[in-house]
């Protein structure tokens, strides 16, 4: 399975143009919240408009999986909790979002909303221990904000990192957990694009202005997961154990097809 991971585009439509000029190439795209931005000038209910319009093309070319971030929220459910209701319901048919688990070849992925509050937070409890009960080869979940106290997390003074979301990976130990939410950490002395707690790979690509974003590629045929921003490339194996400084990708891989690459940073 290829999977490609964005998060925190926030309305930019350069940012949504590159994915869908790629997504063809990829079986999940996963954009991890934040697409829509409190601070524009363009009215948020305008925003989302666009955006589930990108969603809609999207999802006619692979399968688009999205989670809510914070800045996505905006309304109260019935216990007064923000949620982005626009995400949700028959507003996205199609696309994969908060509070789904499926299945893709083996392999479960489950989806995180931002929690807002205590009953948010209980449902995601629940969401978890209900999924961790399905039979699967790998699980992957989707969750807006980082594990605290991990480099995914550092703002280069502090961290910004969910508390609750390290205590679920101790107890679950899933594969992999796709975040964003701190856009500095990959660029930060001391942070990171990706990490590992016990068994389970976390990563948060990091933000960038312009297209092409930070972005992830994972292939976990090849073992591999590659890190693209405008201050260089990096790479992981999936089944070595985790090194610091994270290796440079001095090659595009073999398993990458030609398309993928004219659109990378330096391949064109």
């Amino acid at each position: 399975m290829r999977l490609l991971a964005v998060a925190d585009i926030h309305y930019s439509l350069p940012q949504f143009d590159w994915v869908l000029s790629i997504a063809a190439d990829f079986d999940v795209v996963v954009l991890a919240g934040d697409h829509l931005e409190l601070a524009s000038i363009v009215d948020r209910r305008a925003q989302s408009v666009v955006v589930r319009k990108y969603f809609s093309r999207l999802r006619a070319l692979t399968r688009l999986v999205t989670c809510s971030g914070n800045h996505d929220l905006d309304a109260p459910n019935e216990s007064g909790e923000k949620v982005a209701k626009w995400l949700g319901g028959g507003q996205t048919e199609g696309v994969s979002s908060d509070g789904e688990s499926f299945v893709i070849d083996d392999t479960l992925f489950t989806i995180c909303p931002w929690w807002d509050g205590p009953i948010t937070r209980a449902g995601i409890a629940a969401q978890l221990a209900e999924a961790a009960r399905q039979p699967r080869k790998q699980w992957i979940w989707i969750h807006h904000a980082p594990p605290d106290k991990s480099p995914i997390s550092w703002g280069g003074a502090r961290y910004f990192g969910d508390t609750e979301l390290a205590q679920w990976i101790g107890e679950y130990q899933p594969d992999i957990v796709l975040c964003g939410h701190v856009h500095q950490s990959p660029f930060v002395k001391d942070g990171s694009w990706v990490d590992r707690i016990g068994k389970t790979w976390v990563f948060n690509a990091g933000q960038q202005f312009g297209a092409p974003p930070t972005h992830i590629i994972i292939d976990t045929d090849a073992g591999e997961a590659l890190w693209f921003s405008s201050a260089g490339n990096q790479f992981i194996r999936l089944d070595e154990p985790l090194e610091r400084p994270v290796p440079r990708l001095e090659a595009i891989p073999d398993w990458l097809k030609a398309e993928d690459r004219l659109s990378l940073p330096g391949q064109s």
